[in-house]
């Protein structure tokens, strides 16, 4: 059935407080009120939901990533009122987050065993997350469902045999916030992802978009881990086959999947030391999404003396390097940037920065994209109207 983006606007308004971040923007903050949806223990159900219809993927797909706080309060309704009077049709929403919470009640079994649902005490409910699925179909926008992987320090601390460990004692290593990572070469850590998206997808998100598919980016890893599960394997070729093994398994639920990368994966020809290499990944997925913000390519990348203050010459050179790149792959996944709309470092970014970003895209042929602001604070005059 389709329904007019106007015809169900009040419904809208019965989605309900809060706000988080993650890799993307290194800007991750907390929002201190409390979601409305958390309910007594006494009374949590999990019911098996009911087939339902998926937004089908737009041919140009322009979105907003929605972080777990927002998703949970009623600014979601202010983001969705966007999508509705923009080019926005997608919102990117976090379903587990780079803390390891999961956004609803989950039937997952993992999920549940660590309390992934329940952790910090709010969760949307099954009624509230329907609405907003619905909302969303009714008003044709599409709705991803943005599920973390490695980065889970609640799971890598109730399972610690799936945690990477350190030399010295075996015990898990820690990355410089005093957190523990998933051992990426851990199956488990896969197939508890694909447990996610395909819950996720049967709820009524049309795509999944997997991000932290690496080891974590800190030199220190190397001298300081082992991996006893390596096999001689390179980093790369891990990330790779765990990729593949995502898509093998979701493929028979028809589930899209689709990955978040380092934006400088596309020019550096290494695998940086976090096993993202783009020969290696981009034949593994259906879309990838390098993450090409101008604020993260150190101060000499592509000749520029700061990259984040020539968005354009950076989105420029980094895209032209991904179809370079991209062209002698078999196979290769559709490309859709993430841009910048956050300030880290100067110069602020307004929404002359965010349009030149758009339109160095453009110019390189990708009408796709999605805004990032770890905050989903978004400059509303970077956006066209809807037409």
């Amino acid at each position: 059935m389709t329904v007019h983006r106007g015809a169900l606007r009040a419904l809208v308004l019965a989605v309900s407080s809060i706000a988080c971040a993650g890799e993307h923007g290194g800007l991750a903050t907390r929002a201190s009120a409390k979601a409305s949806s958390t309910v007594s223990s006494a009374t949590r159900k999990v019911d098996t939901p009911a087939p339902v219809a998926h937004v089908p993927t737009p041919d140009t797909l322009r979105g907003l990533y929605v972080n777990r706080w927002v998703a949970l309060g009623s600014r979601l309704n202010r983001l969705i009122d966007i999508a509705n009077k923009t080019e926005v049709n997608a919102l990117v929403i976090d379903v587990k987050d780079d803390r390891g919470f999961v956004l609803y009640r989950s039937r997952v079994p993992l999920a549940r065993e660590i309390g992934a649902d329940t952790a910090d005490g709010h969760w949307m409910s099954a009624a509230r997350l329907r609405a907003v699925l619905d909302t969303m179909t009714a008003h044709d926008i599409y709705p991803i469902a943005r599920i973390v992987v490695a980065k889970d320090p609640l799971l890598a601390q109730k399972k610690l045999e799936l945690a990477i460990k350190r030399k010295s004692d075996l015990k898990p290593w820690l990355d410089k916030n005093g957190h523990p990572w998933l051992d990426p070469h851990q199956r488990a850590v896969w197939q508890y992802a694909a447990d996610l998206a395909r819950e996720a997808y049967d709820l009524g998100f049309s795509e999944v978009q997997f991000d932290y598919v690496r080891f974590p980016d800190e030199k220190r890893l190397v001298s300081e881990t082992v991996y006893p599960l390596s096999n001689g394997r390179q980093r790369a070729q891990v990330i790779r086959e765990q990729l593949g093994f995502l898509r093998s398994t979701l493929k028979p639920t028809g589930v899209r999947v689709t990955a978040d990368v380092f934006g400088l994966t596309a020019t550096d020809t290494t695998d940086m030391g976090i096993g993202q290499r783009w020969e290696m990944f981009v034949d593994q997925v259906d879309v990838v999404l390098p993450m090409v913000y101008p604020s993260h390519f150190a101060r000499g990348t592509y000749k520029l003396r700061n990259p984040n203050a020539h968005p354009y010459e950076t989105i420029d050179k980094a895209l032209k390097d991904a179809i370079r790149r991209s062209k002698p792959v078999a196979n290769a996944a559709r490309i859709v940037p993430w841009y910048q709309d956050f300030t880290l470092g100067p110069p602020h970014y307004y929404a002359e920065h965010v349009r030149a970003q758009k339109k160095a895209g453009y110019d390189n042929g990708f009408q796709s994209w999605i805004l990032w602001n770890p905050k989903s604070n978004y400059t509303i005059a970077a956006l066209e109207p809807r037409s």
